[in-house]
């Protein structure tokens, strides 16, 4: 009798380890991207501070558009040697890092 409670003791704790059920969790991350609104501008339109700030730091850089979104902050397009790429500025001619 003492080992057939024994092993109902035993069969039955190892059951209840097996019945223990795992949190499953699943974090969602979203990402949201706001993409400014730039509105192209003519290259004379382009404030003397900016270009002047374009000449002092890139002396090669050639201007190719701009463009102006609505806290007046400008998106240039240069060309520096056989590499196009993007600078941000404000009106006033400091660079934006984005």
């Amino acid at each position: 009798m003492k080992k057939l409670i024994l092993s109902v003791a035993i069969v039955l704790g190892s059951l209840s380890t097996y019945a223990a059920s795992v949190p499953n969790t699943n974090e969602v991350t979203k990402t949201v991207t706001v993409q400014e609104e730039y509105i192209e501008v003519k290259l004379e339109e382009v404030p003397v501070a900016i270009t002047e700030a374009l000449k002092a730091t890139y002396p090669s850089a050639i201007l190719d558009k701009a463009y102006i979104n609505a806290k007046k902050e400008y998106k240039l397009d240069v060309t520096l040697g056989d590499k196009k790429g993007n600078l941000f500025a404000d009106e006033t001619g400091k660079w934006i890092q984005k």
